[in-house]
């Protein structure tokens, strides 16, 4: 009779929500093992972390991916408050999310893993004191050279107009990556406004159409590796991944200064599991969890501990980890007024049509 009652009150309890932390509170979920829904780049979390997490948290993770921040912007803004737990913006991306009020403040007190993070990524600008932010990934705008192929010598954004290599490019489909680096050929800023010198760039971009073969943010390496293009505007770690492939498609570092780039985790206004998505970026920032994601995915780290425990085939490619002086020529997206990104958006239109 006792085992009876106090099962009895077990089940009560479960039903009502009773000692689990009010009704239909996340806190409940995550007790039982729950859900998480993520939405994050492709080709960015290797399948084997994300077993290993649901193995060891009994939480079942729903991962959709997107191809572009901007992309990601419009889907969070089109579904219901907190559809998705954590999402990965990068950026300048970042602060636009904030200000837009589709995001939450971090509670520091969950994050078990801030030790472990080299203090350079911290306090970025576009988040200052990491109030909703944690750096995660990121890299440079490099570019690929099959060696065999192309014997030029390329050293610059601007060798990649040469009507040389006509039907030959694998770029990365990113209007302001390609706008912006278009820029930097002709000597202006990255994120240029000025509408004269935007019409020069506009002009300039256009000598670029025929020779893009290909449009390709998801996986550049693929076209690289199967010989379709011999030139690629692409990440770092794409290159890092298709010399690794084929040793002939090497990395070069503009001379202009490379597009920079990274990304980061931020936990949706109004996640339904909130609880679920601490666990999974402490998770993920657990040094050899970390170190997972680098051996499949080689970008610049934000987290030290894991970089420590990578070998030098990471540490000294220069596609994993950029040289310091090609880092402090290196530019972010910034965000820009809407007139400005009309002109960028026409731009873009043009080019792609």
């Amino acid at each position: 009779m006792k085992k009876f009652l106090l099962g009895s009150m077990a089940a009560l309890m479960m039903l009502t929500g009773v000692g689990c932390g009010g009704g239909g509170d996340e806190s409940a979920s995550s007790e039982q093992g729950g859900e998480l829904n993520l939405y994050v780049w492709t080709e960015y979390i290797p399948q084997t972390v994300i077993d290993k997490f649901e193995d060891e948290t009994g939480i079942s993770v729903n991962m959709t991916t997107f191809s572009s921040n901007e992309d990601m912007l419009a889907k969070v803004k089109a579904e219901e408050e907190g559809a998705f737990d954590i999402i990965q913006p990068s950026d300048y991306m970042v602060k636009q999310v904030i200000d837009q009020g589709l995001v939450q403040e971090l509670d520091k007190t969950k994050l078990d893993c801030l030790d472990n993070f080299d203090s350079a990524y911290l306090n970025p600008s576009y988040d200052p004191d990491n109030t909703y932010s944690l750096p995660y990934l990121g890299g440079v705008g490099g570019i690929a050279v099959n060696t065999e192929k192309i014997t030029d010598e390329i050293d610059s954004y601007d060798d990649l107009f040469n009507p040389d290599y006509a039907n030959q490019i694998v770029v990365l489909d990113d209007y302001r990556a390609l706008i912006g680096i278009t820029a930097k050929t002709l000597g202006y800023d990255f994120n240029e406004t000025d509408t004269a010198k935007l019409e020069e760039i506009k002009t300039k971009l256009m000598t670029l159409k025929p020779n893009i073969k290909l449009y390709d943010s998801d996986s550049p390496k693929s076209a690289l590796i199967s010989g379709d293009c011999n030139l690629a505007f692409c990440w770092s770690a794409e290159i890092a991944l298709a010399n690794a492939e084929n040793p002939n498609i090497e990395i070069r570092f503009p001379e202009e200064g490379p597009y920079l780039f990274f990304d980061n985790w931020l936990i949706t206004k109004g996640a339904k599991n909130s609880d679920n998505a601490y666990k999974f970026i402490n998770f993920i920032n657990e040094p050899e969890n970390m170190k997972l994601v680098l051996e499949e995915f080689p970008y610049i780290c934000a987290n030290k501990a894991a970089v420590d425990l990578m070998d030098d085939s990471y540490k000294n490619n220069e596609a994993c980890n950029p040289p310091a002086d090609v880092i402090a020529k290196g530019s972010y997206v910034e965000n820009l007024d809407s007139d400005t990104l009309a002109i960028y958006d026409a731009m873009w239109t043009e080019l792609k049509k």
